[in-house]
């Protein structure tokens, strides 16, 4: 029986990054995924704070030398990986210097919200997918993690939906106690526009709040996890209205499991389909 790909997309991986709850997650779920048995992917962003000596990062020669237009300005998309030994598995960073080089995440050294922000999530989004796209590697499940990476839903129904890669997959986002009260850049919807994506379904990202670009990752989604006891209560409003799965918060205990489960339910809409 093949094995079921899922493919993890996240803001933070512990320990690349300072400890969180996002970055604890995403560093256990993976490997516990794995030890099930499936297949897995991971990617996060190559962030200027991650030590490459320290980590043994490296560059996928084969995997870089892709560009992405955003605002009709050329990025070069660079490709690293790096193992976690004892888990017996990589993660792959997306990098580039123009939006990956500082030293913070996403505010600056004063606590002020980078004003790329916007284009960073682009980036970064659009780089898992082509990636994934040059290793040919079909993930039955992606599973997005933070607001970073709330574009892909949007990106992998519309822009990539004719791709034979991605004409099947089934889209979860975890949704997180990670609001902030900054508003994106103006233009972030004309920037996100792509073949395939229509000005409705860039309605949501007119006024780019925290509140709305989250509504529109639901939308665009195959089910949630409530990734946190508290989310911010609009979006806990918004997903009431909406007829997708909905997993509630889990224990640390056993939300690998419960998360496996969850996978399994839509791995069954899918044969069905």
């Amino acid at each position: 029986m093949r094995k079921a790909k899922v493919l993890f997309i996240s803001q933070e991986i512990f320990p690349y990054l300072p400890e969180s709850h996002i970055g604890r997650i995403c560093r256990q779920l993976p490997q516990g995924t794995q030890e099930k048995g499936r297949e897995i992917r991971t990617f996060m962003p190559r962030f200027g704070l991650i030590n490459e000596r320290r980590n043994q990062l490296h560059e996928v020669i084969r995997l870089s030398g892709m560009n992405l237009i955003i605002d009709d300005n050329d990025h070069p998309l660079i490709i690293k990986v790096a193992s976690i030994q004892q888990a017996r598995m990589q993660i792959y960073f997306i990098d580039n210097e123009d939006y990956f080089q500082r030293k913070y995440m996403l505010h600056d050294k004063n606590g002020k919200f980078f004003k790329d922000n916007d284009e960073r999530a682009i980036f970064f989004s659009r780089g898992v997918i082509e990636t994934v796209k040059k290793l040919g590697w079909p993930p039955d499940i992606v599973h997005c993690h933070g607001w970073l990476a709330s574009l892909v839903p949007l990106y992998l129904k519309r822009a990539y939906k004719d791709n034979p890669l991605f004409s099947r997959t089934k889209v979860i986002c975890s949704i997180y106690d990670e609001a902030f009260d900054d508003t994106l850049n103006g233009d972030f919807a004309k920037k996100i526009k792509m073949d395939g994506i229509t000005n409705k379904d860039l309605a949501a990202y007119k006024e780019p709040t925290y509140v709305n670009i989250i509504k529109a990752a639901i939308d665009f989604s195959d089910a949630i996890i409530h990734g946190s006891e508290k989310i911010h209560p609009e979006l806990v409003d918004y997903l009431k209205s909406k007829s997708i799965p909905v997993l509630t918060v889990q224990p640390d205990d056993n939300y690998i499991s419960v998360y496996n489960d969850f996978y399994e339910e839509l791995l069954k809409d899918m044969e069905e389909d």
